[in-house]
């Protein structure tokens, strides 16, 4: 019987990339399975109850079982898994983390409409919601270079592929949306140079990232550095 957990992934997709990097925080060998989101093949629905990504097969006795939702398997990793903790001990801190990882997520959803949007207003006003949450990020932020100090942690796990389209973004316009924002700033930089974040997507996202902006006609790509 294999031992090796598969992740079921896509490319682009922020989700698999926390699932990869708890994965690789925790020293785990795993493979990767990437699938077209525009043509889920029939394997894939039958496993997925969302038909989304990420998922991971976990080899059993008796076959194997599928876990679904990022955070779901980032946690499942880290309990099961020897290597460094990667949700504190104490259960109001691990609270704490949990609803830090949360916002994260609804960081992701301002960022698919910044990403996405076609017009100048709209790009506009998700430019000033994503302004606005990471001032709140700003806030709850201690001396780093992590967000619970000297330890990575899930939630780390969770900002480092939000930081990542800001590589692309910030090569497109003077989207301004880090001015004044230290602690933030040196916070993505401290992920970016973090081997876990590095290996969580292929050498060519920015291309991949790139492609998806002209398809979707993004305003972004019309700003002042395009």
């Amino acid at each position: 019987m294999s031992t090796t957990l598969t992740l079921v992934s896509h490319h682009l997709c922020p989700y698999v990339q926390r699932a990869s990097i708890a994965l690789d925080e925790k020293g785990i060998r795993f493979e990767r399975t990437n699938i077209d989101l525009k043509a889920k093949p029939d394997w894939f629905l039958k496993i997925s109850p969302l038909g989304k990504v990420p998922l991971l097969q976990v080899p059993t006795e008796s076959g194997e079982t599928v876990l679904f939702e990022s955070s779901v398997i980032a946690e499942y990793v880290d309990d099961s898994q020897d290597g460094p903790r990667l949700h504190p001990e104490n259960a109001l801190e691990r609270a704490r983390h949990r609803g830090w990882m949360e916002f994260g997520s609804s960081i992701l959803s301002d960022l698919w409409g910044f990403e996405t949007a076609k017009d100048a207003q709209t790009y506009e006003d998700k430019r000033k919601a994503l302004g606005a949450k990471f001032a709140t990020v700003e806030a709850a932020l201690g001396e780093g270079p992590y967000f619970a100090g000297s330890v990575f942690s899930l939630v780390d796990a969770v900002f480092a592929p939000i930081f990542r389209y800001f590589d692309l973004f910030d090569t497109l316009a003077d989207h301004g949306i880090f001015d004044g924002l230290e602690r933030v700033r040196a916070w993505r930089s401290a992920l970016a140079a973090r081997p876990s974040v590095k290996a969580a997507v292929t050498a060519d996202y920015g291309d991949r990232l790139m492609t998806f902006l002209k398809e979707h006609d993004a305003y972004l790509l019309r700003t002042g550095k395009a």
